[in-house]
């Protein structure tokens, strides 16, 4: 591989990419981060229909999502085309993808196929609502998983309806859980010597993500509500006013409580009976949080938020994305990486874990269309004649 790598840490592994949008390339841009040598295959330009899926290549979303990936084009829907992948695929330890389940069977390049030239084949699939089942034909994008899959019913103020997530959490989760299975099914590997099919669906990822919700109805019986910006369980546990603008205060148990009490000088709450259990703070919870506003109402945001972290309770602000990046917590922990692209310098955040010998960077921007497919497919044991036919034939 001539490009420089992102880390050592999956140096030597191989990944096909054939997914699109957002949630197969948010797995895949897990891998390329840590250093595999990911190929992202496209179709040519000539066979594209309308706008491209994920918005322009110029755009801030495709280039954050396709960084440390190289590019090649390919018809897989031609004959050539799909013994050019068979003959990748043979070398391959990865190829993820994320069609509807049954285009990868129509087009010949599914796990059963494959599997056969490349034994050792890690094949991830990412689909809307499963590989099978009654919705398996459905066309699945990330609001209609948020609501299949219950969170928007969790989500927003009572009596206000349903709500959706601020960003697409069912596509990325579903692409780090993918990630997660592809990197678990290698381990096996070098166990075993076979590789595996890893598959994984929005539907799936959205409903894990329920995490305690779906434990208070699958063994409490309960069926949890909307509760705006208050903690479903915990309080005081949410968002309150102060004096220029609001905190977020977590107020978790008993001493805890009284601590907050202590740090506000609302000492006198501690002693009122329809809040001296956690049970009495929930059903009492909208007196409870006007009482603590009448006090937290005497200072500043800021203010409050040192206080409060010095009396040992948590409390932060509640920043707007440009504050985010302007945090210096946010600025201390380098979040923000920068890769010369030929559009310009781009900023993107980086990996959220650290590792002391083979640390993720950023190292190649993301490619044009069919920028390394002669390097590729040289890679790979093609002569110059094969690859001069291939493009004669607008194959690539």
């Amino acid at each position: 591989m001539a490009s420089p790598q992102a880390s050592q840490a999956l140096a030597r592994f191989t990944v096909l990419d054939l997914s699109r949008v957002r949630a197969g390339p948010t797995a895949v841009r897990q891998l390329a981060d840590w250093g595999a040598n990911v190929i992202k295959v496209e179709v040519p330009e000539h066979l594209e229909a309308g706008d491209p899926p994920g918005g322009p290549r110029e755009g801030p979303d495709f280039q954050n999502l396709h960084r440390n990936k190289r590019g090649i084009t390919l018809d897989l829907k031609s004959r050539s085309g799909r013994e050019v992948f068979l003959r990748l695929a043979a070398k391959a330890d990865v190829v993820v993808e994320n069609f509807r389940p049954d285009v990868k069977t129509r087009l010949g390049i599914d796990y059963p196929t494959l599997s056969k030239i490349n034994p050792r084949l890690v094949y991830a699939s990412i689909s809307g609502f499963g590989q099978d089942g009654p919705y398996r034909d459905r066309p699945g994008v990330d609001q209609i998983a948020q609501g299949l899959g219950g969170l928007m019913s969790i989500t927003g103020e009572p009596g206000r309806g349903p709500m959706r997530v601020g960003i697409p959490i069912a596509d990325l989760t579903a692409g780090l859980f993918c990630a997660l299975g592809i990197l678990v099914a290698l381990l096996e590997r070098e166990q075993s010597g076979e590789g595996q099919e890893v598959t994984t669906s929005l539907l799936e990822s959205q409903i894990f993500m329920l995490d305690f919700q779906a434990s208070r109805w699958l063994n409490a019986g309960e069926v949890p509500r909307q509760a705006g910006n208050n903690h479903p369980t915990s309080i005081p546990t949410g968002v309150f006013k102060t004096r220029d603008g609001h905190i977020n205060i977590a107020a978790v148990g008993g001493a805890m409580w009284e601590r907050l009490c202590r740090a506000i000088g609302a000492e006198a709450l501690m002693d009122r009976p329809e809040y001296a259990t956690a049970a009495a703070r929930l059903e009492n919870r909208d007196a409870l949080n006007a009482d603590l506003e009448t006090r937290l109402a005497h200072r500043t945001s800021s203010e409050w938020v040192d206080l409060l972290n010095q009396a040992g309770v948590p409390s932060g602000p509640i920043h707007s994305i440009d504050q985010v990046f302007a945090d210096p917590q946010v600025t201390h922990l380098g979040m923000v990486r920068e890769l010369a692209t030929p559009l310009g310098t781009l900023r993107v955040v980086g990996q959220p874990v650290t590792l002391g010998r083979t640390p993720s960077r950023m190292v190649s921007a993301p490619p044009l269309r069919g920028e390394h497919t002669g390097e590729v497919l040289h890679e790979f044991g093609f002569t110059d004649a094969e690859i001069d036919r291939l493009r004669r034939d607008k194959v690539i």
